[in-house]
């Protein structure tokens, strides 16, 4: 879905055209979808910017929060002492920079700049993504030379990975470890 923004003042107002899959809240934040890794919300009451996972929390997940912060930090969007973790597990927050001037708008800045960021990270997601379809259609669907048809494989006295006569069960052997 596409945002139109204006930024700048009456005289150098112009039109800024965002494509983002966003979504506002019922208390007005806005929710923007369009990672592969994490959700990022604008909470414009709290003036704060917060990244939450979007599957389960991993190295994935916060490599890109913290390239999230890194970014809007290196850009003045948000007060680098107030990056911290959040209230909800795995989540990242950070309060935003309130402009000098009444004329500019820190949420819209932080639209264009969070816009530039998903921009910036699109290639690697869809990277990935499409490397797991990859490896999902190669288990699925193998090639002639990766399988073998219904019994085309030839009979031996020992096959598999099951020997006969160990036994398998975690207490089997726990007789030796009692003193």
């Amino acid at each position: 879905m596409a945002i139109t923004i204006r930024v700048g003042d009456k005289a150098n107002r112009k039109l800024v055209t965002l494509e983002m899959n966003v979504r506002k809240s019922l208390d007005g934040s806005l929710m923007i979808l369009d990672h592969g890794d994490i959700d990022i919300i604008l909470s414009l009451n709290e003036s704060k910017i917060i990244a939450f996972p979007k599957e389960i929390a991993s190295d994935y997940v916060y490599g890109a929060q913290n390239r999230l912060f890194t970014f809007l930090r290196k850009r003045g969007i948000v007060i680098p002492e107030s990056i911290k973790a959040g209230s909800f597990y795995g989540s990242f927050e950070a309060k935003m920079q309130t402009p000098k001037d009444e004329k500019t708008s820190a949420a819209k800045l932080a639209l264009v700049n969070i816009s530039n960021f998903i921009t910036e990270e699109r290639p690697y997601f869809e990277a990935m993504e499409a490397y797991v379809a990859i490896t999902d259609d190669e288990l699925t669907n193998p090639d002639k030379e990766d399988s073998t048809e219904l019994g085309e494989v030839p009979q031996a006295v020992k096959q598999g990975s099951i020997r006969k006569g160990f036994v398998r069960d975690p207490y089997a052997m726990n007789y030796l470890y009692t003193l």
